[in-house]
């Protein structure tokens, strides 16, 4: 997080994130999920905020552009619910064990935060599966 010079407050508290996952699949259905994704990121990773609060989620929500009473339907219930403990098992059928996991290319699983070098081994590892040859710096 320094490296990349990102906010980063270590939070006490492990947040139980069903409720958000729920009103992100809500803003994901209302063409919002890109911008509730990263306020709620950045609340939790860099604020230290409790995203598992229907309160901080309904205050992130509604600045992303979600309607209050959407937002308040789903923090009132289960919808989404299903959806949600779907993704959950599609994940673990895969073998993602925490967050964040990176499926790349559909093939190779890449779990928890990993330093920029991981990231490019397996990009070259994909490439060589398809008979690429690996961009050498002069290259790109």
């Amino acid at each position: 997080m320094e490296a990349a010079e990102l906010p980063f407050t270590l939070s006490e508290h492990v947040p139980n994130s069903r409720a958000a996952l729920r009103v992100t699949e809500l803003a994901r259905d209302a063409g919002l999920h890109e911008a509730l994704h990263d306020r709620l990121m950045h609340a939790y990773w860099g604020e230290g905020e409790d995203i598992g609060d229907h309160e901080v989620l309904r205050r992130h929500a509604l600045a992303a552009g979600l309607e209050a009473d959407d937002v308040d339907d789903v923090l009132g219930s289960d919808r989404y619910l299903d959806r949600v403990t779907a993704s959950t098992h599609e994940a673990a059928s895969i073998g993602v064990t925490g967050v964040p996991a990176f499926l790349l290319d559909g093939r190779l699983l890449v779990l928890g935060a990993q330093p920029e070098e991981v990231f490019e081994r397996a990009f070259e590892q994909l490439g060589r599966d398809y008979g690429d040859e690996p961009e050498t710096a002069a290259e790109s």
